[in-house]
């Protein structure tokens, strides 16, 4: 197989793409005997002449000759192909127990399920069916649910969200295609394998989500949902078992810990047991709304063609104290949601859905913080500050989501805590949340050194993107819920100081997303794999 690489203007065809290729190899089209995009990206840096900039893989009639007529615009590749290992384990297991199906529990769960062992997922939320209704009726206005929410049930936390699938884990043993095309043979579109930025949008993710515990239990596997593990049985520093909501004792050699990392109470438990832990860094915020024709006019240029997809865009900044100042999990076409789980806490997180259709574009602006602003050395220390941060978002919005103009905002800041001004000065647009909302000061939300750096990033932004630090941006809050601010440590057989005891995924901090968490699963579960066999 050869690679080549080639550029078209938006709106090309199909049969453009066969000549450019052919052209660019100086043979027949007929000579072209299979071609796969292997990466498709726009390139807007010389707006507004714009271009796809493709990665080809090309099956051709005569590959050596081919590449020696390209004059060096064809090389030769050898695609990795992502191979689980063979189950070499001599110690029998009979069901191990993988808890939480977010992409770490479900992926783990398919190969070992594949790989013959029969796991059991336990889930303390519901079905994505039922969960679906259950997040709606709190948009509503209607209760929340702490077991059944934007954050807890079938899918995890990625169910309700954009629905992103990059990510900057090295992967040279083929996992990360690997995912990509096993979320295609479950309901994804295609054009995940190849596009740079690639998402599905939350429509698609929760059937991409049924699909896959299908197949799970297709295979031998079991998917228990309202079932929390409220305990881990240990008997001589290893896993004996869990307790299943606080009554069933499921006997288990073997725990995948996939715990999303909203599972405090969870934390707080395993904790208590003496499994060992540690802080990490994350990150707070606010989400911040834009028009999207805005950011569409400043991406592309202001006369692009109306093929395009809806534009988004990455900035990052550093404050004058050092601290890291970054767009997270950018949003185009999307929607800012009510993303709480705990009773007299709030949380908002972004989602879209596959077509990107909304008004207005979203992203968290998030300022570092480590464990130096807990104040604290307890391992949990980093859950309580963001609980603090969601009691007084939650206080401020009087249960609703709390929204304010950024140039009110800003205004209050520099002004001092005595001085609140209009909190929908200058507003000219509406935002796009799914949850009720009202417009309240948010400068109490935060810590005043973080609400400082989150202005000098807006303003900084606002030289790279034209109209980003607007007075009439629109913050909404609050944005606690980046990553863990936990890591559940493990060594290089994946198990914690607890033998048989697997952390996994983003909760367990070793993942940040969708896709790097689905592919922490395949680790554990190749773990298993080389250490037991299937059976008593």
């Amino acid at each position: 197989m050869i690679r080549i690489q080639i550029k078209l203007r938006p709106g090309h065809s199909e049969r453009e793409l066969y000549e450019k290729a052919a052209k660019l190899l100086r043979i027949p089209e007929k000579e072209l005997k299979q071609i796969t995009i292997y990466k498709k990206s726009l390139d807007a840096r010389k707006k507004p002449a714009l271009f796809y900039l493709y990665t080809l893989d090309i099956e051709a009639a005569d590959e050596e000759k081919t590449i020696k007529r390209s004059a060096g615009a064809a090389v030769r590749i050898n695609p990795t192909r992502y191979q689980f290992p063979a189950v070499s384990g001599a110690k029998p297991l009979e069901h191990p127990v993988v808890v939480g199906t977010g992409p770490a529990g479900l992926f783990c769960g398919l190969f070992l399920a594949r790989a013959g062992f029969s796991p059991i997922l336990l889930e303390r939320g519901k079905s994505v069916e039922e969960r679906q209704k259950d997040v709606e009726n709190f948009w509503a206005g209607g209760e929340l649910y702490p077991e059944s929410n934007v954050q807890f049930g079938e899918g995890g936390a990625g169910t309700f969200s954009d629905g992103k699938l990059n990510t900057l884990v090295k992967d040279k043993y083929g996992r990360n295609h690997e995912v990509l095309r096993l979320l295609v043979e479950f309901g994804a579109p295609s054009e995940i394998l190849y596009e740079s930025k690639p998402h599905i949008g939350t429509d698609i993710l929760r059937k991409v989500v049924t699909n896959l515990r299908q197949e799970i239990c297709r295979l031998g596997g079991q998917v228990w949902f309202e079932s929390k593990m409220t305990e881990l049985v240990t008997e001589n520093g290893k896993v004996s078992g869990v307790i299943i909501n606080g009554v069933t004792h499921l006997h288990t050699k073997a725990v995948i810990l996939a715990i999303g990392h909203s599972a405090r109470d969870t934390f707080s438990m395993l904790y208590a047991k003496g499994i060992p832990m540690e802080q990490k860094p994350f990150a707070v915020g606010f989400r911040v709304e834009h028009r999207q024709e805005m950011i569409n006019n400043s991406q592309y240029g202001e006369d692009y063609p109306e093929i395009l997809p809806a534009a988004s865009y990455k900035v990052a900044a550093k404050t004058q104290d050092g601290r890291g100042v970054y767009s997270f999990c950018m949003c185009p076409g999307g929607y800012v949601v009510n993303a709480s789980s705990e009773e007299g806490m709030l949380c908002v997180n972004g989602m879209s859905y596959s077509g990107r259709k909304g008004e207005n574009a979203n992203s968290a602006i998030i300022v570092a913080v480590s464990p130096e602003d807990f104040e604290k050395r307890h391992p949990l220390a980093g859950i309580a500050f963001q609980r603090e941060l969601e009691e007084r978002a939650y206080q401020t919005g009087a249960g609703k989501v709390p929204v304010q103009t950024y140039g009110s905002f800003k205004e209050n800041v520099e002004q001092g805590a005595n001085s609140i001004g209009d909190a929908a000065k200058g507003a000219s647009f509406a935002p796009a949340i799914k949850g009720e909302y009202t417009f309240a000061d948010m400068t109490r939300i935060l810590p005043m050194h973080l609400n400082k750096g989150i202005i000098e990033g807006m303003e900084q932004f606002g030289h790279s993107i034209k109209g980003f630090n607007s007075p009439d941006t629109l913050l909404s809050g609050v944005e606690a819920r980046t990553s863990s601010p936990v890591r559940i440590l493990r060594d290089e057989t994946f198990q914690s100081t607890v033998k048989g005891l697997y952390p996994c995924g983003e909760g367990a901090g070793y993942a940040g997303g969708i896709t790097s968490a689905a592919m922490d699963g395949m680790k554990v579960a190749e773990a298993i794999a080389v250490t037991y066999k299937p059976g008593f």
